[in-house]
C-alpha cells in the first residue's frame, strides 16, 4: 500500500494526517507549534512526528509518496516562505528544509490554498476541478483552483480574496493597514463591526440590543429569526462577498464557489444570500454556478496537504 502525509501548520498547533493514496484518512493527531526563536524547532518537530509515525506503523519510506504541508503565510510555487508572522519564520525554502529532515518528497503551499484543495478532493467541492474557495473566520482567506491546480501567483499572493477592495469609501482600517477590504465585512469580526455600527446609527428595534457581548453567530441567529436589523447586516455582508467573488469569477469562471470557516457554520443563509446578489449583478454566462458550504471543517488543511503531495 502507498501512503502520504498531510500537515496543516498553525501558530498554536500542527495538525497531521496519515492517508492512503486514495484519500482514506488512517489517523490524525496534533503537536504543539513551538514558535520561540523564530520557530526554528517547528520543521524538526514535524519531521520527528512523521518519521515516528512511520516507525510506529512499520511503514517503509519507499511506500510514502510525499508529505504535503500547509503554511500560514505567502509561499512561492517552489516552496519558499516569504516570512510568516504566525510562526515567526523568516525567508527560507520549506520544501528543501523538510525533504532534508525527513528524506521524503515534501511540497508546501499556503494553508488557505491547501484547504481549497481539501474541499475539492474530499469535501464540499468533490467532483469538481475548478473552484473558488473562501474561508470566513477571524479574517477572510481563500484559494483558487483551476484544472485541479492551485493558483499560487509569483510571490504566493494568489487567492488572497479577503483583501480585494469592495468599498473604496471605507474609512476604517483593515488589519493589513488598507481600507475597504472584504475582510472588514465578511469575517466574524467584520460582521460584528457592521452590526455594532447599525445599532449605533439607528433606533431600529432588534434582539441584538439586549446582548452585552455580540458575536457573528448572534447576528446570523437573529437574522434567521426574522430580526430586520440583523437581516440588513447579513445582506450587507453577503452583497460585499458577492461583489468580491464576482471579480474573481469574471477572471477564472469556476464551476463552483465553496464557503468555509467558522462564519460558514451559519449555513445556507450565507450561500443563498450570496448567490442572490451574485446572479443579480453578473453576466449570464457567469451565473447559475453552485454555491456550496465546505464540509471538512478543521480537517480541510490535512486533506488538502495530502492531495498536494499526491498531485504535484
Amino acid at each position: 500500500m502507498k501512503y502520504c502525509f498531510g500537515v496543516d501548520i498553525g501558530g498554536t498547533t500542527v495538525k497531521l494526517g496519515l492517508f492512503t493514496k486514495d484519500g482514506e484518512l488512517l489517523e490524525k493527531w496534533e503537536i504543539p507549534s513551538r514558535c520561540e526563536n523564530h520557530g526554528e524547532a517547528v520543521p524538526g518537530d514535524i519531521a520527528e512526528a512523521v518519521l515516528g509515525k512511520l516507525a510506529e506503523k512499520n511503514i517503509d519510506k519507499s511506500d510514502v509518496l510525499g508529505v504535503g504541508l500547509g503554511v500560514p503565510g505567502p509561499i512561492t510555487p517552489d516552496g519558499t516562505v516569504m516570512k510568516c508572522a504566525n510562526l515567526k519564520w523568516d525567508i527560507f525554502n520549506v520544501n528543501e528544509k523538510m525533504s532534508g529532515l525527513t528524506g521524503l518528497r515534501c511540497i508546501a503551499a499556503n494553508d488557505a490554498n491547501v484547504a481549497a484543495l481539501g474541499e475539492l478532493w474530499k469535501g464540499g467541492a468533490e467532483g469538481y476541478r475548478n473552484i473558488v474557495f473562501v474561508t470566513l473566520g477571524t479574517g477572510v482567506g481563500g484559494g483558487i483552483v483551476v484544472d485541479g491546480k492551485i493558483i499560487h501567483g509569483i510571490h504566493g499572493g494568489g487567492g488572497e480574496i479577503g483583501h480585494i477592495i469592495v468599498n473604496s469609501a471605507e474609512t476604517d482600517v483593515c488589519g493589513c493597514g488598507g481600507h475597504g477590504h472584504l475582510e472588514q465585512y465578511a469575517s466574524a469580526t467584520g460582521v460584528v463591526r457592521l452590526a455594532r455600527k447599525k445599532l449605533a446609527e439607528t433606533t431600529e428595534e432588534s434582539s441584538l440590543r439586549s446582548l452585552s457581548e455580540l458575536n457573528a453567530k448572534d447576528v446570523f441567529d437573529a437574522a434567521k429569526d426574522g430580526d430586520a436589523l440583523a437581516l440588513g447586516v447579513v445582506n450587507t455582508m453577503c452583497s460585499y462577498l458577492a461583489q468580491a467573488l464576482s471579480g474573481v469569477g469574471a477572471t477564472v469562471d469556476p464551476e463552483a464557489y465553496v464557503i468555509g470557516g467558522g462564519v460558514a457554520r451559519a449555513g445556507s443563509i450565507i450561500t443563498d444570500t450570496v448567490k442572490k446578489y451574485f446572479d443579480a449583478n453578473n453576466l449570464n454566462v457567469l451565473c447559475g454556478r453552485d454555491f456550496r458550504l465546505a464540509k471538512l471543517g478543521n480537517d480541510a488543511g490535512i486533506f488538502g496537504a495530502a492531495y498536494l503531495a499526491l498531485e504535484d
